[in-house]
């Protein structure tokens, strides 16, 4: 045994190393593996568009639910409310989206998707559906499924009050 492989064998596992290794797969570095796969496909139609991920979120939401408080709009999207305000003002000033005081409660804020940012979902949506349609034929139209209903599992346990992440 050479110098380096004894010292190398001297060295005590971590905790970790020594877990079986069913317990050292790590389902948050899983789900992100998963994520960058997936969103390789999207970023570079999302790019093309001039549009980031976060953005892209916040437009598609309002594009499907129509016009929403600020904070549903944090929640469906997954963003946090402090980069979602600063969100708000760059897609108000590109034209994708209009801000308005709830006339009802002044402090609640209402977005809306514009026809200009309608406009850039249509021209976007059959790019990102031939993405998905490829995703399903390589990994299975049924599996994809089950993937997704499974995450939905998964997000629901989330802890009450515990902090969300942004992306």
């Amino acid at each position: 045994m050479s110098n380096r492989q004894q010292k190398q064998a001297e060295i005590p596992l971590s905790p970790m190393a020594q877990a079986s290794p069913e317990r050292r797969r790590s389902l948050a570095i899983g789900l992100l593996r998963a994520r960058e796969a997936v969103m390789s496909h999207f970023r570079p139609i999302l790019a093309a568009h001039d549009v980031t991920e976060q953005q892209w979120r916040v437009i598609r939401v309002l594009s499907e639910a129509g016009m929403l408080d600020a904070s549903e709009v944090a929640d469906k999207a997954s963003i946090l409310a402090p980069s979602l305000t600063r969100m708000i003002r760059s897609l108000e000033e590109r034209g994708f989206i209009t801000k308005h005081k709830d006339k009802a409660d002044g402090r609640r804020v209402l977005l809306r998707i514009t026809p200009a940012g309608q406009a850039m979902v249509d021209e976007v949506m059959p790019e990102s559906l031939k993405v998905y349609a490829d995703i399903g034929a390589r990994f299975g139209a049924e599996r994809v499924e089950e993937l997704l209903d499974m995450l939905d599992e998964l997000a629901a346990l989330r802890l009450e009050g515990a902090p969300e992440g942004e992306e």
